[in-house]
This record gives structure tokens, sequence and C-alpha cells, in this order.
């Protein structure tokens, strides 16, 4: 149990180190939440500073949350394995170190998953591609991506109800950090 507690705090805390405005910043090109969506994340860096440095981002998010992936399954198991990820999403969304206000965390997510399932990670970056084709929204294409993401960790973790918990909360985080898309795509039907 301690070494849970370690983890989830671990995760936390350098969850909380918000590659997006690290970058950002360290380029000289400020703060990405003040342009565009307000975002600390891949995608606004890719609107202000191109694809390397978003690329760049992407993949710091991503190696953070596959370390952390395979360090909780040493350490914690399938069962509680969705529950240290929900904390390193946590330190992403509201990082200690950024006035609480970060990314949305997919990237991480996909980083996470990619420890527990590779295949459902890989998959979920196809359907991202699929789904920013039909609809040309990025936001649009990260909720199918974030589905296929939970439906593969679920299949992964064999329905373990403990673990099903943990990453039942951890999509609705992901589906409350896109809340305001979702609010204002409805606006326009």
């Amino acid at each position: 149990m301690m070494e849970l507690l370690l983890l989830t705090a671990s995760a936390y805390f350098l969850g909380s180190i918000n590659f997006a405005i690290v970058v950002m910043k360290g380029t000289g090109r400020g703060d990405p939440r003040e342009k565009f969506s307000g975002n600390a994340g891949a995608t606004n860096v890719y609107r202000q500073a191109g694809l390397v440095w978003a690329a760049v981002v992407l993949l710091l998010d991503f190696g953070r949350a596959l370390l952390f992936s395979f360090l909780a399954l040493h350490w914690a198991g399938n069962t509680l394995m969705p529950w240290v990820g929900l904390s390193l999403l946590l330190g992403n969304r509201f990082p200690c170190f950024h006035q609480f206000k970060g990314g949305k965390g997919v990237a991480s997510f996909i980083g996470f998953t990619a420890g527990l399932s590779p295949l459902a990670s890989a998959l979920s970056c196809l359907v991202w591609v699929a789904g920013y084709a039909v609809f040309r929204v990025p936001f649009m294409a990260s909720l199918g991506m974030i589905f296929t993401l939970a439906a593969g960790s679920l299949i992964a973790v064999s329905w373990d109800a403990t673990a099903v918990l943990g990453i039942g909360f951890t999509t609705a985080l992901l589906l409350f950090n896109h809340w305001p898309n979702i609010k204002d795509q409805f606006k326009h039907l």
C-alpha cells in the first residue's frame, strides 16, 4: 500500500510539470494558455509553435505516462494501476506548479494506456486520425480516442471492479476536461 501511495503522489507531482508550458516558455514563446484555446497541450502548442514543438510536447507527455504505466504495473498491478493513471492526469489537468491550470490529459492517457494495452493505444491514434479526417475538429477526434483507450483498458484489466472504477473516473475526468468544447459544439447543431 505504501508503494501505491508513493506512486500516486509522484504521478501527481511529476504530472504537474506541464511540458507545453515549459517548452513554450523555454523557447521564448510565452505561456500557451494565453492564446487560441487557452489549453496547455500539444494541440495548442502546434497552433502557436508548429509541428516540431507540438511533437516534442506530445512525446514528453507520452514518455512520462508510459514510464508511470510500467512503474504502476510493477508496483501496483493491473487492479490498482488505473488509479496511478488518474493521479497523473489530475496533475496534468490541475498542475500545482502552474496555478492549477494545465492540459486536458489526452497524451498522458495514450502513454499510460500503452503500458497496459499497446494495441489500444495504437488503435486510438488511428481513431484520432479517422475522426479528424471526418470532423476536422481536434477535440472530436480526441473523444473517439478517449473511448478507444478506455475500452482497451477495460479489456486489459479483465473488467476487475477496482480497475474499472479507476478507468471510469479517468474517462470522466477527460470528458470533463473537454466539456467546454462539447457544449460549444452542441450550440452549433
